[in-house]
């Protein structure tokens, strides 16, 4: 599988395989969005399988693992020779405070302080120039509070500043493209402005769909769209159950996700519904519900996270499965049964 598909990241002269290897959940534990424990080795050998199949870069950011998931890219980078080393993507933005590891990180894009973490993470991944460099989230310096509203009182970078100075490290070198992580289409088109965006990373799944405006301006801007947990968490895989997610590491974020507790039957009833149209393609329901978001005009690729080198022969077909209009129809009657999710039903 080493020949699979490769298209243009955006405008520049990257071409990417069209699903990248999503390195969150290789953080490990002792942070405030931890999978749980996690075994460096088997996160090693999950990167190293998927280089095996073709996937050729990887996604990762600063604060997954306070910078653990970066030294363990690096360390698996180091492990394979150079005309075989993956793209590397990286995130700024989200700054954690190391006397409370398990405390919300802030965003924060002051240019000093974006300065620094890429200097960090080059030293962790062990690179000399990072691939494509992209702002976590909007630099308002509010904590990063997922499902709970932020604090009134934040402080924050204006969007042309933090993109002018992105902007500045692509011609300084220091990294080759530059992106915007959760920016909705209004930000997208205030850093246009000021200069050439790249790529863009929304969260897009079968249940989380809001981002269709988000892929619509990537197309019509020449900028690469990215998208990020196609697998919903895992949940999409068609591995979990209500027993297994009760089961969770008491660590695990996804403990307390809407997705995992009040949403669950009904996600689980949507993967139910997706296993014959993964029975037909002789395929499994992991790459249906990739190719269903590789389906969507606008998405170059998909990020997928693995933990163990074995969960990346689940999805790593969804490069050549082709949905058809039957498929389509069934996946969107499902949605619209199951009430699984928000959002466009079908591209």
């Amino acid at each position: 599988m080493t020949d699979v598909p490769t298209v243009p990241l955006g405008g520049t002269d990257l071409m990417i395989s069209r699903i990248g290897f999503g390195a969150w959940a290789i953080g490990g534990a002792g942070w405030r969005y931890s999978w749980g424990a996690q075994d460096d080795r088997d996160s090693i050998a999950a990167v190293h399988r998927a280089v095996e199949l073709g996937v050729n870069w990887i996604d990762t950011a600063a604060v997954y693992g306070l910078g653990h998931s970066e030294e363990v890219v690096g360390r698996a980078l180091a492990g394979l020779p150079a005309s075989r080393r993956p793209y590397v993507f990286t995130k700024c933005g989200l700054v954690w405070d190391d006397r409370d590891p398990l405390g919300a990180p802030r965003k924060v894009m002051e240019p000093a302080s974006v300065r620094r973490e890429l200097e960090d993470s080059l030293r962790r991944l062990g690179v000399e120039q990072i691939d494509l460099y992209q702002v976590h989230w909007p630099g308002d310096g509010r904590p990063l509070e997922w499902g709970a509203e932020a604090p009134a009182e934040a402080w924050g970078t204006p969007l042309e500043e933090y993109w002018q100075l992105m902007a500045d490290l692509r011609t300084e070198g220091k990294v080759r493209a530059v992106g915007l992580s959760n920016h909705g289409p209004e930000q997208l088109a205030v850093a246009a402005k000021v200069a050439r965006v790249d790529a863009i990373q929304p969260q897009f799944s079968l249940l989380s769909r809001s981002a269709a405006a988000d892929l619509a301006w990537a197309a019509a801007n020449d900028a690469a769209a990215v998208v990020y947990q196609p697998l919903a968490s895992g949940l999409l895989t068609g591995a979990f159950t209500a027993e297994r997610v009760a089961g969770l590491d008491p660590e695990d974020w996804r403990r307390g996700s809407p997705d995992f507790t009040t949403g669950l039957a009904r996600n689980l009833a949507l993967v139910d519904a997706l296993r014959p149209v993964a029975e037909r393609h002789g395929s499994t329901v992991a790459a249906v519900a990739v190719a269903w978001t590789l389906a969507w005009p606008g998405v170059s690729g998909a990020i997928v996270g693995a933990r163990r080198p074995g969960q990346i022969d689940d999805w790593a077909g969804a490069v050549r499965l082709e949905l058809d209009a039957a498929d389509l129809d069934a996946i969107t009657a499902a949605l619209a049964r199951t009430g699984a999710g928000s959002g466009p039903l079908r591209p």
